[in-house]
């Protein structure tokens, strides 16, 4: 019984997490557009950063209440389904051309924020001063954006998605309802899926980790899965890659970042066999597609799935 009810919690937090953070951006992008915030401003704080809400508060509570291997796993788990998962399941539907301009130097990006969040984990804890890093970091790479580097990826379409986003709000009532909506439901689901999480893991004698590496990962990645089918259905394979190479790095930069500034973040050492390696492997196998500017088609999209059941298999 106590399991079911678990379940449930798990459920429902994430049904919160994603009503709160969809609610949150689109009152954030209701208040740009009646406010007539320049798009690039959208682009790096709500449609870039917004998005990742869910993870954020996962990670930021789970520190909190004492389970950081729900926080790490989380990160480490959402960084290794973006590329085999999320990458995978589109390519089915339609192949994802990796030659779009710029890419090059944002999958490089990843690729380096990876090995740099690995060398964090080997000198765990993870404290304040590595959160201020990854933060200056991020900070670094929005304000190169806004000078017109193309090295942060996913920041330069906001107008668009000012223009295709449905039922934005459109007076300062609605907007306000909506943000604040967004604020309350985000706290409420992210503890409804520690709570959850950490209940399994005693049920199933399995650790926090593991539920943070495998439901919780694929929980939060959900809003980058559908966004990157959609995608494929309307043949954009730059909306689909980038907002991957994105979502890794936002995810190690924004959410590991400034969970680090609230509490210290010991990594259990079962990360570093097997977990830190694969997210390691599956960012330089997505950073040769792109060099070689690879066409990723059917046959590749089954191998991403059968290597992300094939390590879901392993870490059970």
């Amino acid at each position: 019984m106590s399991e079911a009810v678990d379940f449930l919690k798990l459920f429902g937090g994430f049904v919160y997490l994603l009503m709160g953070g969809d609610l949150l951006v689109r009152g954030a992008l209701g208040l740009a557009r009646e406010s007539k915030i320049p798009p690039m401003v959208v682009g790096l704080t709500v449609v870039a950063m917004g998005t990742s809400a869910p993870e954020l508060m996962v990670s930021s509570v789970s520190a909190l209440s004492g389970f950081p291997g729900i926080a790490v796993g989380n990160i480490i788990g959402s960084n290794i389904a973006n590329v085999l998962l999320v990458l995978g399941v589109p390519v089915l539907i339609h192949p994802i051309v990796c030659d779009q301009a710029g890419l090059s130097k944002q999958t490089g990006l990843m690729v380096a924020v990876t090995v740099l969040f690995i060398v964090l984990c080997f000198l765990s804890p993870i404290t304040f001063m590595a959160g201020v890093l990854l933060i200056a970091l991020l900070c670094g790479f929005l304000f190169l954006a806004t000078r017109g580097s193309d090295m942060v990826p996913a920041l330069d379409d906001a107008e668009e998605e000012l223009e295709r986003v449905l039922g934005l709000p459109g007076t300062g009532l609605t907007i306000g309802l909506f943000i604040l909506l967004g604020v309350i439901a985000l706290p409420m689901g992210a503890d409804l899926v520690v709570e959850g999480a950490a209940g399994l893991a005693a049920n199933w004698g399995v650790s926090e980790a593991v539920i943070g590496l495998s439901l919780i990962a694929l929980g939060t990645s959900l809003p980058e899965l559908s966004t990157t089918v959609i995608a494929a259905f309307h043949k954009s394979s730059d909306v689909a890659i980038g907002n991957v190479v994105g979502s890794n790095v936002f995810n190690i930069l924004a959410i590991f970042g400034f969970t680090a500034l609230l509490t210290d973040i010991p990594v259990d050492p079962d990360f570093m066999r097997i977990d830190i390696w694969v997210m390691l492997g599956s960012a330089l196998l997505l950073l040769l597609f792109v060099l070689f500017k690879a066409t990723i088609g059917k046959v590749w999209g089954g191998l991403l799935l059968a290597g992300y059941l094939g390590y879901m298999y392993s870490i059970f």
